[in-house]
């Protein structure tokens, strides 16, 4: 069992300053599991090159920050209910 609340993407270090965001829904032979590139670009911020085309930013001021991002984005609990709209007849003209 996972203690990670989301297990479908994981922030894998690459190097000193660098990490990749994965998604273990795709095969790891398959391109489409890199998200995006996380690149450290000072002791406050991070910048990342998105692979897949999400509507995020692209600066945040750490990689777990980013991580964080792309779960709330894929979320599937993230719609909402339609709101609903009172029907009311035409009004008359005299």
């Amino acid at each position: 069992m996972s203690d990670v609340p989301d297990a479908r993407f994981e922030l894998r270090k690459v190097a000193e300053r660098e990490w990749l965001i994965l998604d273990h829904r795709y095969a790891e032979n398959d391109p489409r599991r890199t998200v995006g590139c996380v690149y450290h670009v000072d002791d406050s911020e991070v910048e990342v090159m998105w692979i897949r085309e999400i509507p995020v930013a692209i600066r945040y001021m750490s990689a777990i920050e980013a991580l964080d991002e792309v779960r709330r984005f894929y979320e599937t609990s993230r719609a909402t209910r339609p709101i609903e709209i009172p029907h009311l007849p035409p009004l008359l003209s005299k």
